[in-house]
């Protein structure tokens, strides 16, 4: 809730740009908790500020939302199995037949739901140069100044992040070869191959399970390898099969009574997983759509 007054011109002003800032917010963190929780705290920041030595508003607004936001990403690497109120974007499931010419509607357009997810697989700083530049145009020198870098270097973040979004953007191109990494993986996972599971993750791998107490997030590559999540989800499972989740390679498995015990989405970019979805909360599994087991 605002705790701006309408009659306020100043409030007015922040008003008339808090959708903006939300948006940005949420996509830098993913979190609509913590986007109304960074919006609230730049309020409170222009409350403090003469306002008369703000040139550009919405500009001065941006920064600091974008550098809150920052903080916020860089608190999460540094305690990375925290768990988080909100959960992950909603995931549509569907059967994962290969693929074939007639996918490439449904891909496009799961394509928007597919870039919440693999925006949790960039870091904090090529996360704020892809999301203020790409989706909210804010100049790369503005960009520079928020993480302490060159122009050139916001650049580059950005590029590198794009190339990540981009992978995932062309799903059908990529299909075969992401099918099998991820193929790959649950092989390795069945077997609890250590080394195996190493080859196809990133080194930067993020996996985010959604659970009945709220999100934990695990980063890096040997933290998922050595971690039960991965093997017992698939290990545990009587049945299973291929899935498309939000228009990527995943894999939904069930136990022998034909519960579901989890939904895995998988981002593979350049040959490696550099995100993995997973969701294991029995009420929220129960609720959704999910193709019979085969």
């Amino acid at each position: 809730m605002s705790d701006t007054s309408p009659t306020d011109p100043v409030a007015e002003a922040f008003e008339a740009q808090r959708d903006r800032l939300r948006a940005v917010a949420y996509r830098m963190l993913g979190s609509h908790a913590d986007a109304e929780d960074v919006v609230q705290e730049a309020w409170l920041r222009l409350s403090r500020q003469e306002t008369a030595t703000i040139h550009n508003l919405a500009g001065w607004l941006t920064t600091v939302v974008g550098r809150i936001s920052l903080d916020v990403l860089r608190s999460r690497q540094a305690r990375p199995e925290a768990s988080y109120d909100d959960r992950l974007p909603e995931l549509v499931v569907t059967v994962d037949d290969g693929p074939a010419p007639e996918d490439d509607v449904a891909l496009a357009e799961s394509v928007g739901l597919a870039l919440l997810v693999v925006l949790e697989s960039l870091g904090p700083s090529e996360r704020l140069a892809f999301v203020l530049h790409d989706l909210f145009a804010v100049p790369f020198d503005e960009i520079g100044q928020i993480l302490g870098r060159s122009t050139d270097a916001a650049k580059m973040l950005a590029s590198r992040a794009r190339r990540k979004v981009q992978a995932t953007e062309r799903p059908t191109v990529a299909g075969r070869e992401q099918r099998e990494v991820v193929q790959a993986f649950l092989a390795a996972a069945r077997q609890g191959d250590f080394e195996g599971l190493l080859r196809v993750l990133d080194p930067e791998v993020r996996l985010t399970v959604d659970t009945p107490d709220g999100q934990v997030v695990i980063l890096g590559a040997a933290k998922v390898a050595t971690g039960a999540s991965a093997r017992v989800t698939v290990g545990a499972a009587a049945r299973g099969r291929a899935v498309l989740v939000n228009g990527l390679p995943g894999f939904v498995s069930w136990r022998e009574n034909g519960t579901p015990l989890s939904v895995m989405a998988f981002t593979v970019v350049d040959g490696r997983i550099v995100a993995i979805s997973t969701v294991i909360d029995p009420a929220r599994l129960a609720s959704m759509d999910l193709p019979a087991p085969e």
